[in-house]
């Protein structure tokens, strides 16, 4: 059987930078007709010159003939003015700005610390219509890592949801029943991406047969009750959920260390592991709408006109593959996938 779809779009995506582009940015090109880049890069993007620079270098490592865009962020800090968001609004390649609590994961330690120290840039989004991404836990250490997000949900982004109430927002990589349950009661300007992974695995998997650092990532693999609640969410055709698959590569003597870095990667395959979640669920016939549209419409832009077709075939992914000099392990090394995009 074969799947035809609205070519669709990433709205969450790690491609890192330098050696690595080439290796990261060809299959997530040839599956998706654009993606939201994410600026934590070492150093982070702060300003619209180094978005539009970094822009560059993912175009060079697409191949050639390949429609794909770029869809660019800036990193917010406590630092920023207010006129950067102004230029971010007037360039054609900035779509959203990302908060990330100081901390809380990769590269972020340049990130905000006191989220009233930024008003003035909220204040600024929400007058130019620019989307806010957020990585949605709080970095408290002392903090059980499974109450980082319902705890931030609760205590930040409910009173920033009551205070700006027209800045449009998306709370990124929604991992628990209690993010979906108030992303799903709050007006029309807030929505979630949710990841292959989080519908694919609860924290069982990192686990099974022992510890497995290459199901780790922040925020965290919850219960399997959280996972049950995020496809319902996927699958309820509510526009408020699309798909941002976080895709986030780390080298492999990363993942396999004494302090594994948070980072799963699923951009060799994406849209096939988004396929086997929604077919698992019952669901494929909805997926069109939430990898191809939904996304597109919060974020305001004309929806694809081109397709792609999956076939549902058997395959294995290899162990790991290509990361510059080093090597990454895909979610899903030598397992058996159910979809396989068709050339």
């Amino acid at each position: 059987m074969a799947l035809t779809l609205t070519r669709p779009d990433d709205f969450h995506l790690h491609l890192r930078d330098g050696d690595v582009l080439a290796d990261l940015v060809p299959p997530v090109a040839e599956r998706f007709s654009r993606a939201l880049v994410m600026p934590n890069l070492t150093p982070p993007v702060t300003t619209v010159a180094a978005a539009g620079e970094y822009r560059e270098r993912i175009l060079a490592a697409t191949p050639a003939g390949v429609d794909f865009t770029p869809l660019m962020t800036l990193y917010l800090t406590e630092t920023m003015a207010a006129s950067e968001i102004k230029k971010a609004t007037a360039s054609d390649f900035i779509h959203a700005a990302k908060l990330y609590p100081a901390g809380a994961t990769t590269n972020s330690s340049a990130g905000v610390r006191d989220v009233g120290a930024i008003t003035h840039l909220f204040e600024a989004m929400q007058d130019a219509g620019l989307v806010l991404a957020i990585h949605g836990e709080l970095a408290n250490p002392s903090l059980d890592p499974y109450e980082r997000e319902p705890r931030f949900v609760d205590e930040v982004l409910a009173p920033l949801v009551e205070r700006f109430a027209s800045l449009r927002i998306v709370l990124e990589h929604v991992s628990t029943q209690h993010a979906v349950d108030f992303v799903t009661q709050a007006g029309p300007n807030v929505a979630a991406t949710i990841t292959a992974h989080h519908l694919l695995c609860s924290r069982r998997a990192l686990f099974a047969g022992g510890l497995s650092p290459h199901h780790y990532c922040r925020p965290i693999l919850q219960t399997e009750a959280d996972r049950e609640a995020l496809i319902a969410a996927a699958t309820s055709g509510n526009p408020k959920f699309f798909l941002g698959s976080d895709s986030a590569p780390h080298p492999r003597d990363k993942k396999e260390s004494g302090h594994a870095a948070a980072g799963i990667y699923t951009g060799y395959a994406a849209l096939e592991l988004y396929a086997q979640a929604f077919a698992e669920a019952g669901a494929l016939g909805r997926l069109e709408n939430f990898a191809s549209r939904f996304g597109a419409d919060f974020y305001g832009l004309e929806p694809n006109s081109a397709e792609v077709t999956l076939e549902e075939t058997s395959w294995q992914p290899p162990a790991e593959y290509p990361l510059g000099q080093q090597t990454v392990v895909p979610l899903g090394a030598g397992e058996s996938l159910r979809y396989r995009l068709r050339p």
